[in-house]
């Protein structure tokens, strides 16, 4: 039996694919096809594939060409799969000649022609759009996304609005904006969409006028700092066809989606505890400190570790305790305790007080440590009691991560979707109710 092997991100699969998967299946008794996973797509900078991975997979397995479907999750991994399956030939498309003749030592190369006229990136920049973007705030984290919506396809930063005029003619002229504002409304009428970056307090106002108008939100964290503004807003974009999405960057980022992806497979088995720690010092930041702003340990910092432990454990959360350091009104430290019905979760985070600011994820089976800082996880480790039988993930987190919530953005806008898994609008709600919660002082005790 002669086994052939290809790879191929197979998004948008088109004529061009399956004419070439049938010169592949030509070629031998076997097929086994490779599919790129998400990740591994990210890493290597391909941020605008349209179809996830289980999404590229079926339309393969449909094709009925495939005897077998591997995912391709690594640099590397074409070497081992090829031993692994006892491959003759490795088979590519023609536009990739020369480039896996280092595979001839494993088994023979074959290059194919490719289908002429027609190729996924064709179709992707015949159907793609572009969506223009206002920015709301011209603060740092504006400044960061500017700089980071340069990898987004089909993303435009059209304006910045800020209330003072020198403010946003600045930013403007900083990152080469056409327009800048001084009118929220006036520059509603000129985007489709708008990231709102500024203060915590200005998030619901802005968004819910943004929706009312048709445009799509893009908000950073916390998004709301109450239950039922959450839910009123989520209903809102639903209602009129918007997407409405929080900014948590670390639910989007490559790494932490293969923990999560790994962890819900079992292969710690089941999950008892989460542990998430975030701190930073911040002794002179007026805003972050300032009660009046909202600011404190919880509303600055908890949105990502509480992203991290209902994506692991879920919203049904059965009881929950705060423990507090204040200081000008502030809390400067804050650990939480979450009790679920067959697990429990805690944060500490901290503005005024430091702490390893790791994750970890503990299992019957074992458990993931991911090293401080968790929330720019390029890293982690599954850990048994065999040591021997641990393994390490390694990936590339691109700038300051925030390519990838603006990518699924984009992406989500694209496919008229109006909720995404990395961060669904019932999770984002369950933030904002516990921020909520704890900002009522419900079970929160102070300590000195």
């Amino acid at each position: 039996m002669v086994k052939v092997i290809t790879y191929g991100t197979y998004d948008m699969l088109h004529e061009g694919h399956l004419n070439l998967l049938k010169r592949a299946r030509a070629l031998g008794d076997y097929l086994i096809v490779g599919v790129t996973s998400d990740s591994f797509d990210r890493e290597r900078g391909k941020l605008n594939v349209r179809n996830n991975v289980l999404e590229r997979v079926d339309a393969v397995k449909r094709t009925g060409l495939a005897d077998k479907i591997v995912i391709e999750e690594y640099v590397g991994q074409k070497i081992e799969d090829i031993q692994k399956f006892d491959v003759d030939i490795f088979t590519v498309g023609s536009d990739w000649e020369g480039k896996f003749d280092y595979l001839n030592e494993y088994c023979k190369v074959v290059y194919l022609p490719r289908t002429e006229g027609i190729s996924s990136t064709m179709l992707r920049e015949e159907s793609e759009f572009t969506c223009k973007i206002g920015v709301v705030g011209t603060g740092r984290i504006a400044n960061r996304m500017m700089k980071e919506s340069e990898y987004v396809s089909g993303a435009l930063m059209q304006a910045a609005y800020n209330p003072i005029g020198d403010e946003a003619e600045i930013f403007a002229a900083n990152h080469h904006l056409p327009e800048h504002y001084t009118s929220y409304s006036d520059m509603l009428d000129n985007v489709d969409a708008v990231y709102i970056a500024s203060p915590h307090l200005t998030h619901y106002e802005y968004a819910k006028e943004a929706l009312r108008r048709g445009k799509h939100v893009l908000c950073e964290i916390p998004a709301f700092l109450k239950r039922d503004r959450a839910v009123e807003l989520y209903g809102l974009a639903k209602e009129k066809g918007l997407m409405l999405m929080e900014a948590s960057k670390t639910a989007f980022c490559p790494a932490f989606c293969h923990l999560l992806t790994l962890v819900k497979s079992g292969v710690i088995g089941d999950v008892v505890d989460v542990d998430a720690s975030f701190s930073k010092l911040v002794s002179e930041d007026p805003r972050i400190l300032s009660q009046n702003e909202a600011g404190g340990s919880v509303t600055e910092l908890s949105p990502i570790p509480l992203m991290a432990i209902i994506k692991l454990l879920g919203v049904n959360i059965n009881d929950m305790r705060f423990y507090s350091r204040m200081k000008d009104g502030v809390d400067i430290f804050t650990k939480g305790i979450f009790e679920y019905e067959n697990s429990t979760a805690s944060i500490k985070l901290g503005l005024g007080v430091k702490t390893e600011g790791n994750l970890v994820v503990s299992g019957t089976k074992g458990y993931v440590y991911v090293p401080a800082p968790w929330w720019l996880t390029s890293y982690f480790e599954v850990r048994y009691e065999d040591q021997n039988s641990n393994k390490k993930y390694f990936y590339t987190y691109d700038g300051d991560g925030l390519r990838y919530e603006l990518s699924n953005f984009i992406s989500c806008i694209h496919n008229r979707q109006t909720d995404t898994y990395h961060l669904t609008s019932k999770e984002s709600v369950k933030i904002a109710e516990i921020i909520e919660e704890y900002r009522k002082g419900t079970n929160v005790n102070y300590i000195k």
